[in-house]
């Protein structure tokens, strides 16, 4: 870490998202805690996997952060982001509709931000989610104050960052791209394509190679009870936030315990043939100093526990198999379960605090 990396984030261990006015009491590892307080859980992620955590995790507790990735350049989100120059809204906009809560209110402005429009002209296939995050952006100058405004409309049950506030490419190098060239490594640019790229995908990358991390992204992780990190696009929602220096210097120096959530299943193209473990090997490649405390999976997703442990034990992590799965066959989390799982593991693996 850099001196001025190292100064930022040593200023940043004193902010809160909920600003410096409340007299801390002392917790476990010495971490200030309000009295009373329930867990904190930091999310980070993207797209349909982070909205699935969250929404298991709303229903275990009420501080709950989301960081979401900003590389996203296809879609709606890409046209907003070509046009105007702005973040890429769409996972910020899954985020907060996840956290959404289940009463009339909740369910009604979900479907609401989620819902495109249906036309021949320049309004197809927008989310008006995307259009009122992007108005907000343009009226208030400022990512973050116009996100909490959304998420107040809402009544989401959780707060929603972006990890940098800039937008990012995402490239990475694949082998066997080009299926005339099945030994040849190429560089294939944007997320939306290298989601679906054909070959071996053998790491990713970001541009700008140095992005600012979002303030109080860095303070939530810092200031976290847990951070869980997946399920998701393996190289294109989860690895990302390990792209960015001041994040991935939280991550390793938080005192939080650290939770990685794996997939279900491999995502065609992306993770096409990856087991379990291998999901860990390539994590590890781009963040050797990520230490995690427990890695979950289905039991039903995981044909052979020992190499999966084995890997985990290089991160320094215990295995938790659980049935978070839905019962229809479809490779997505079912919340409950899900909640669950994640319930148990705060439980078991966590030391005790205000909140039990």
């Amino acid at each position: 870490m850099t001196g001025r990396a190292a100064l930022r984030l040593s200023r940043l261990r004193g902010l809160s998202p909920e600003g410096r006015g409340t007299k801390p009491v002392e917790a476990r590892g010495g971490k200030p805690r309000r009295r009373g307080a329930q867990p904190k859980v930091v999310a980070l992620g993207g797209g349909m996997g982070l909205s699935a955590s969250l929404a298991a995790l709303r229903r275990i507790t009420g501080d709950l952060t989301a960081v979401v990735t900003v590389a996203d350049d296809g879609g709606s989100s890409g046209r907003l982001r070509d046009e105007l120059g702005v973040l890429p809204p769409g996972d910020l906009r899954k985020a907060l509709a996840a956290l959404c809560g289940d009463d009339d209110w909740g369910q009604t402005w979900s479907r609401v931000i989620q819902h495109r429009f249906e036309s021949k002209g320049d309004l197809h296939q927008h989310a008006v989610g995307n259009l009122l995050i992007v108005a907000l952006w343009e009226q208030l100058g400022d990512h973050v104050q116009a996100l909490d405004l959304v998420g107040k409309l809402l009544g989401a049950h959780g707060r929603v960052l972006p990890m940098s506030a800039v937008p990012l490419e995402l490239q990475a190098l694949v082998k066997g791209h080009d299926p005339e060239r099945p030994e040849g490594v190429e560089t294939v640019r944007g997320q939306a394509t290298v989601a679906l790229t054909p070959g071996e995908v053998q790491s990713v990358h970001v541009v700008p190679h140095d992005p600012p991390a979002v303030p109080e992204a860095v303070a939530a992780v810092l200031d976290a009870d847990w951070v869980v990190l997946g399920p998701g696009s393996w190289f294109s929602s989860v690895i990302p936030h390990l792209l960015v220096p001041e994040l991935l210097d939280a991550l390793t120096q938080t005192k939080a315990r650290r939770v990685l959530s794996l997939n279900l299943a491999p995502q065609p193209g992306e993770t096409e043939g990856f087991s379990p473990q291998r999901h860990l090997e390539v994590l590890g490649r781009h963040a050797p100093k990520l230490a995690l405390d427990v890695v979950l999976a289905d039991e039903a997703a995981v044909p052979d526990r020992d190499s999966l442990t084995d890997a985990a034990q290089r991160f320094g992590a215990a295995v938790e198999l659980a049935p978070v799965a839905r019962t229809d066959g479809s490779p997505r989390h079912d919340p409950e379960l899900l909640a669950a799982a994640y319930d148990r593991i705060f439980r078991m693996h966590g030391r005790i605090g205000p909140w039990r």
